[in-house]
């Protein structure tokens, strides 16, 4: 087992009060230099900044070490196309290809 020192837990600690510090003065920066000019919205505070930095980990990043949503998903479809032979793929390839070529992304029909 690795033993921490005081100095190397003091040292990460600052890093993580800093990081809080910057992430929440930039989210709060961002926030008040667009958001009242686009939409007409308030100034916010950098605690308000700090909430947003936080819901947005919250419904974006969730707490599961850094894997977003679709994570899961994205692992099951490898493991998935890893299990079909070449002929399968190709297969796969080929309906999804009918299918976006069907469909027309912003235009007019």
């Amino acid at each position: 087992m690795k033993r921490f020192s005081f100095r190397k837990i003091a040292g990460i600690t600052l890093l993580v009060i800093a990081g809080v510090f910057l992430f929440g003065n930039i989210v709060m920066l961002l926030w008040n230099a667009l958001m009242p000019v686009i939409f007409h919205l308030p100034l916010i505070t950098f605690w308000q900044g700090l909430g947003l930095l936080l819901l947005s980990k919250i419904l974006f990043g969730g707490f599961r070490g850094g894997r977003g949503p679709g994570q899961h998903w994205k692992r099951n479809m490898q493991e998935k196309w890893m299990n079909m032979s070449p002929e399968e793929r190709e297969k796969f390839q080929q309906d999804w290809r009918g299918r976006c070529k069907n469909r027309s992304f912003g235009e007019n029909k």
